[in-house]
């Protein structure tokens, strides 16, 4: 490996300043946060402002923002993102943490389909694939996307009058008024889970993934054999969770609570 440039590493740097507070600083702001040479910042930030990597505010003078070729930039790397190779990889880290299967699935109408999966490391296991397709509203991952719609598509794809829902289980939610309750926690809560609804003999915890505009595309979900299962573990599983969905996010470009 050749040796880093510390002009490049210094331009970097000041790039990104500008993901912290309101996105806009002036030279002295950036001299003083990274405690370098005042002409060094003024040069780099020069060069910057020349490429369109910053832009002058206008209504503020002296102070900027980022340009349009960081916006370039970011677009072409969300275009070669892969959500299910990158889905996997955070599974497998996810799944190395807590022993359990882990998956990644979208939602498709009213069901959801799995995009990524890794296998617990115990005998005692949930059988499962990637591709598998199950109604929403038995699953973690299911209530946790369906959440997260707005309330007009909500209402789209599970119209009043269809009635009951799809049973797999005698736990499966079958109600479109209990559903719609279950759909409030989960929005309240920021998680999902259920407790043998789609097999019975394994419970999820599930969190969302979103991508760099703040929209849920995904969910991330641990599932647990009944044998292993307890508040205790649903607890440590629901944080590593949101963890493991944060991670995911972050590699989609996602930056921030919401």
């Amino acid at each position: 490996m050749g040796r880093r440039v510390p002009a490049v590493s210094r331009a970097l740097d000041i790039l990104e300043l500008f993901l912290e507070g309101d996105g806009m600083l002036s030279a002295p702001e950036i001299t003083r946060k990274l405690q370098l040479p005042r002409t060094t910042v003024h040069e780099l930030v020069t060069t910057l402002a020349a490429r369109s990597y910053l832009v002058p505010v206008p209504e503020q003078p002296g102070r900027y923002r980022l340009g349009v070729r960081t916006y370039q930039l970011g677009s072409r790397y969300a275009e070669q993102l892969d959500l299910a190779a990158e889905g996997q990889q955070v599974a497998r880290s996810v799944a190395e943490t807590c022993g359990e299967t882990v998956h990644v699935a979208v939602l498709e109408d009213v069901d959801v389909i799995y995009i990524a999966k890794v296998d617990s490391t115990h005998a005692v296991r949930m059988v499962s694939a990637a591709g598998r397709r199950l109604p929403a509203h038995c699953t973690a991952v299911g209530k946790m996307l369906l959440a997260s719609l707005p309330p007009e598509e909500l209402d789209a794809r599970l119209p009043e009058e269809d009635g009951r829902l799809r049973s797999l289980t005698p736990n499966s939610i079958t109600s479109l008024e209990e559903l719609r309750g279950v759909l409030t926690e989960v929005r309240e809560r920021g998680v999902a889970s259920e407790q043998r609804e789609s097999n019975p003999d394994v419970s999820c915890v599930a969190a969302p993934v979103r991508d760099r505009a703040g929209r849920v595309v995904a969910a991330l979900s641990i599932s647990v054999p009944m044998v292993r299962w307890s508040e205790e573990r649903q607890a440590e599983l629901t944080e590593l969770s949101v963890k493991g969905a944060g991670q995911l996010s972050e590699r989609l470009g996602h930056h921030g609570r919401n």
